[in-house]
C-alpha cells in the first residue's frame, strides 16, 4: 500500500446475544492478545509483551495530534488484525498521508523490522520483549503510540486530520464508528471474537451465523444501510471460516461476503512491499 451515509439505528441485537451468552466460551479473535501467525512479529530475550495505549487526539491519552502524514503503520502479513487495519485504511482514503509497512519474516524485510525495534525502543527504555503488530507510530518522535488494535482502529476512525485537504465537492469518507452505534459495533466485535473464532464452540458459531444471517434479511450491511466498523470485523471474521463451516449455508452472509468482497478497499489485502 502506498503511503500513505446516514446512520442507521441499533436494535440491540448483538449487545442482548453477548450478554446472554455470558457463560460461553471465550476465544481468542479480533480483539484478544494473540493468536497463530498474528500478533507477537518478532521475539525478544523476554517473553513479556508491553501494551502500549497512546491515542490519537488532543486530550485522549497520549495526546498525540492527528496531522497528515505523520503516523506509521506496521502491519503484518496474514494477520486478521492488520486486515481490519488496512481495510480500515482503504475505507478512509488514508494510504497517501498515513505510511504503511507489512512486515513478513524478519530475514525478508530486516529494514523494516530493525525501523520497529527502534519505535518499541524509543517509548519504552532497553525494551526487550517481542514486537507486536498492528502497531501506530509516530513518526515525529519515533515512538510507538500505540500497539493495542481497537485502539487503532477506533483513532483511524475519528481522526479525520490524518487525511489532510480534500478537493471541494468530494465527498467524505464514511463513518465508520458513528456514536449512535458505537455500542453496537463493540458488542459484535465482542460476539465475533467469542463464537466465530476458529476455537469458537461448533454450536455457539451456527447460532451466531443463523443470527447474523437474519440480520442482514432487512438491511445491506450489518447495523444498517452505511458501511461501519462492523461490517469490517464481520467480514475479515467469516473470511477466516474454516472449510467445515461453509457460507453456503447461510445464504445472505454469503452474498454478503461476496458482495463486499469486490469493494476496493476489502480486495486491498495485506501484502508486503518487496
Amino acid at each position: 500500500m502506498p503511503e500513505t451515509v446516514s446512520r442507521g439505528s441499533g436494535t440491540g441485537t448483538f449487545t442482548t446475544a453477548v450478554r446472554a451468552a455470558a457463560n460461553g466460551t471465550t476465544a481468542t479473535g479480533p480483539s484478544g492478545s494473540g493468536a497463530p501467525g498474528c500478533g507477537v512479529v518478532a521475539p525478544g530475550p523476554s517473553a513479556r509483551t508491553h501494551r502500549f495505549r497512546g491515542r490519537i487526539g488532543v486530550g485522549l491519552a497520549g495526546g498525540f495530534y492527528p496531522a497528515p502524514h505523520r503516523y506509521q503503520l506496521y502491519l503484518t502479513e496474514g494477520c486478521h488484525r492488520s486486515l481490519r487495519v488496512a481495510i480500515t485504511v482503504a475505507l478512509l482514503g488514508l494510504q497517501n498521508s498515513t505510511a504503511t509497512t507489512v512486515l513478513t519474516h524478519p530475514a525478508e524485510t530486516p529494514d523494516a523490522f530493525a525501523a520497529l525495534r527502534r519505535a518499541y525502543e524509543a517509548t519504552w527504555h532497553h525494551y526487550d520483549g517481542p514486537l507486536t503488530a498492528p502497531a501506530l507510530c509516530d513518526r515525529w518522535s519515533g515512538r510507538v503510540v500505540s500497539n493495542h488494535t481497537p485502539d487503532i482502529l477506533r483513532d483511524l476512525a475519528d481522526s479525520a486530520d490524518l487525511s489532510g485537504p480534500r478537493d471541494e465537492g468530494a465527498g467524505g469518507p464514511p463513518v465508520l464508528r458513528p456514536p449512535s452505534l458505537a455500542a453496537e459495533i463493540d458488542a459484535l466485535r465482542e460476539l465475533l471474537a467469542r463464537d466465530i473464532a476458529p476455537a469458537a464452540r461448533p454450536e455457539a458459531r451456527a447460532a451466531t451465523l443463523s443470527l447474523l444471517d437474519h440480520q442482514l434479511s432487512s438491511r445491506s450491511y450489518v447495523l444498517g444501510e452505511d458501511i461501519t466498523a462492523a461490517d469490517v470485523d464481520l467480514w475479515v471474521a467469516l473470511t477466516r471460516l474454516g472449510e467445515d463451516t461453509p457460507l453456503t449455508a447461510y445464504p445472505r452472509l454469503d452474498a454478503y461476503v461476496r458482495r463486499l468482497g469486490r469493494h476496493p478497499a476489502f480486495t486491498v489485502g495485506v501484502r508486503a512491499n518487496r
